[in-house]
């Protein structure tokens, strides 16, 4: 991506009097910042959206902090495809944002010894039966720094999504949690420097975590909580949502046992359960003359997808199109085809999995 894109793209977010839905949607429609600027130049005030992306760029160049834009490779595919994605992001970390497999876990931040201990637990487990896994949480108190501090001491990548600019991190006290996370996962946020923590951008923040992710743990909630926001968003997404449950009466079990009272959350007391919902348990071995068999009789369309589960298996059948290039309803055909053939297995949130 080269400089001069990034740079508009960056004003384009800053425009004064221009809601977010309409920069995106414009965004989208002319494909680039350069072309909105060049489209719109006339038409909105751009001089001090200029100057504050000309500031901000100078910033990241000075302290290792990458500016991904919507069509930059590297920007969460999953966060792309959502209606209300963010058009930057401001990147500081090693990790891979579009790995196979990523989760986030959100809570309370007034986490107890019982949550603490499920997350400990869920994280350890995990780590033995997929260890490919982004852990993604929101650096705050509670279930977000025991989320980002177990996956740290497990050899996970975590990263944090922020409420604010990559000048601070909030709250003070995880300054050195989140050190060590640029090194092994990074920080993520849609806001420049000299933004503040404000309670209307933790909701904002909320959206990319749910958006960069398969699924959502909730692992304590009260009856209301930023982790309910989360679920609520990653439902909106067609996303998996999932809920530790805890004992009838505690304060921080409410908002779990609602959701799965409510069918908004499923259940799950392991990492058994979780995996063996979202199908990431470990395949047994096809024989030869098995997979050869899955590979006959198939169009052109259908072995591409084969092809591309091959290489990556478990995506999401937007992903699979996006990379295909099959429009989304020829493809849910495609894979209603494969099914039968035994072939490919659809999973729950429409992940595809492939049997062999």
């Amino acid at each position: 991506m080269n400089e001069q894109e990034i740079y508009y793209t960056m004003a384009l977010t800053r425009l004064t009097g221009v809601s977010h839905s309409m920069t995106l949607q414009l965004y989208r429609e002319q494909g680039s910042g350069q072309a909105v600027y060049e489209q719109y130049q006339n038409r909105f005030h751009w001089d001090e959206a200029l100057r504050r992306a000309a500031a901000e760029m100078e910033f990241c160049t000075k302290n290792n902090i990458r500016v991904l834009t919507l069509n930059d490779a590297d920007f969460p595919r999953r966060l792309s495809e959502c209606p209300d994605a963010p058009i930057t992001l401001y990147y500081k970390g090693t990790a891979d944002l579009n790995q196979q497999r990523v989760i986030d876990i959100v809570g309370t931040r007034q986490c107890t010894t019982y949550g603490q201990d499920i997350i400990r637990r869920f994280v350890s487990d995990l780590r033995k039966q997929c260890p490919d896994v982004l852990i993604v949480s929101g650096l705050a108190y509670g279930v977000d720094i025991h989320a980002h501090r177990h996956a740290l001491q497990n050899g996970y990548e975590t990263v944090g999504v922020l409420a604010h600019g990559l000048d601070q991190i909030y709250p003070h006290h995880h300054r050195d949690t989140a050190a060590v996370m640029v090194e092994q996962g990074g920080l993520l946020t849609e806001y420049m420097t000299q933004t503040q923590a404000l309670p209307n951008n933790f909701r904002q923040r909320n959206r990319i975590v749910a958006g960069m992710s398969d699924a959502t743990i909730l692992v304590e909630s009260a009856y209301k909580g930023g982790g309910l926001i989360t679920c609520r968003i990653a439902q909106e997404y067609g996303r998996d949502v999932f809920a530790f449950p805890g004992a009838v009466g505690m304060p921080y079990s409410e908002g779990c046992n609602k959701m799965i009272r409510d069918n908004t959350a499923a259940l799950i007391t392991s990492v058994q359960d979780f995996v063996e919902a979202m199908g990431w348990g470990q395949r047994p071995p096809q024989s030869p003359a098995v997979e050869g068999e899955l590979f006959t009789d198939l169009t052109v369309e259908e072995q591409r997808v084969m092809t591309l589960l091959q290489k990556t298996n478990d995506l999401q059948q937007n992903m699979l199109s996006v990379q295909t290039d099959i429009p989304i309803g020829q493809l849910t055909a495609l894979l209603f085809q494969l099914e039968m053939k035994g072939a490919v297995r659809i999973m729950a949130g429409g992940m595809v999995h492939l049997l062999s």
